[in-house]
């Protein structure tokens, strides 16, 4: 069994009748649950719910207190190539783009490495475009290889690959992986990525599983939001995460929560995610899955950040880059998409203990 075969059981569910039988009463009633079912997650991010994101929050914060106490994980996201044979619609990245295309040497790599060291940050999200010709697993192990020097934790956010080949960069100290499936609307997934490998939906739905099974400690999923309906999205989005729990205990299983931002090429989105919409997917997936790590990104705005940490956020990036050599050479670089959130890593961890929480930035260990 694939998350693709429950998947296929709900997606074809009428959201919009169960959301318009979905009452004052039911939402007040699935808040106070200590365990939701399915339905109470999607009462949750139901219209109805939106008067209650206030108590929501309350009872958010309670379950973030009690499974991960005031500690607040950061880490850095390094790109080391923005080479991609992928045509997707909505990517700065996208292979129809015209730009100059960079790989690191392995000398560039380091100093992207110490640059990001110095912060005092210690886990590192390593990214590249979707391209095994420019990125192959040797050349993978040659860059973990060099930035295991400097960080404790080393996860990955590249082109899907085979369990044997996750397995293979385990070995080698590779302890995280993210994939994002962008949108779980099958038929929305197949106009937006013309070209390329990725256009295969599931076997990128897949790919969290497999690495599961290759021995990863952490997998963390999530859907662009924007693409489509984010009710939608954020319903499938907790379901698959909660697949990945109940098959696979021994790893902890995370969620990110991406909204579009500019990027090179006109694309816009179909769907405006309001920072309303956003705290209700927060809040609500925190209830449904009491023990998943959720992770924001300074794609969001300081001030809005600071407001999200409360809600059940448990990981930020900071002081993060979205361009190849970004943390050494800022001026030569195209970057993924543009972040909103420029602090430095020392205002992020000051913010932070304002707020009575601890920073960690050295080990990523699930609590």
């Amino acid at each position: 069994m694939s998350f693709y075969e429950k998947y296929s059981e709900v997606k074809h569910t009428s959201f919009e009748t169960l959301f318009s039988t979905i009452s004052h009463e039911d939402v007040q009633h699935a808040i106070h649950k200590p365990t939701l079912n399915e339905f109470d997650f999607l009462t949750l991010l139901s219209p109805a719910a939106e008067a209650f994101v206030e108590e929501m929050s309350q009872k958010a914060q309670q379950v973030t207190r009690k499974y991960f106490g005031h500690v607040m994980q950061l880490f850095a996201p390094l790109y080391i190539s923005d080479y991609c044979v992928n045509r997707c619609e909505y990517c700065g990245f996208s292979v129809n783009h015209d730009f100059p295309r960079r790989k690191l040497t392995l000398l560039e790599i380091e100093e992207e490495g110490k640059a990001i060291a110095k912060t005092g940050i210690q886990n590192l999200l390593l990214v590249t475009g979707e391209s095994r010709q420019h990125v192959s697993i040797p050349y993978l192990k040659e860059s973990i290889s060099v930035l295991k020097k400097y960080f404790s934790t080393i996860a990955i956010e590249i082109q899907p690959l085979k369990t044997e080949e996750y397995q293979d960069l385990v070995e080698f100290g590779v302890d995280g992986l993210t994939v994002h499936q962008e949108t779980y609307n099958e038929e929305i997934y197949k106009q937006l990525h013309v070209k390329g490998p990725k256009r295969n939906y599931a076997y990128r739905l897949d790919t969290p599983e497999r690495g599961c099974c290759a021995g990863m400690r952490t997998v963390y999923i999530g859907a662009l939001l924007g693409l489509d309906d984010w009710r939608k999205e954020a319903f499938f989005t907790g379901l698959h995460a909660q697949y990945l729990q109940q098959m696979y205990s021994k790893t902890e299983i995370g969620i990110a929560f991406p909204r579009m931002r500019p990027h090179l090429g006109e694309f816009q989105p179909a769907v405006d995610v309001t920072d309303q919409n956003l705290v209700q997917i927060i809040l609500a997936t925190r209830l449904f899955l009491p023990k998943a790590g959720m992770t924001l990104s300074t794609r969001e705005r300081p001030a809005f950040r600071e407001k999200l940490i409360h809600f059940g956020i448990t990981k930020m990036s900071a002081a993060s880059s979205t361009a190849v050599g970004g943390y050494t050479n800022k001026q030569e670089s195209h970057s993924q998409f543009e972040i909103s959130d420029e602090r430095s890593v020392d205002e992020v961890v000051t913010t932070l203990k304002k707020y009575g929480y601890v920073p960690i930035c050295r080990e990523a260990t699930a609590l």
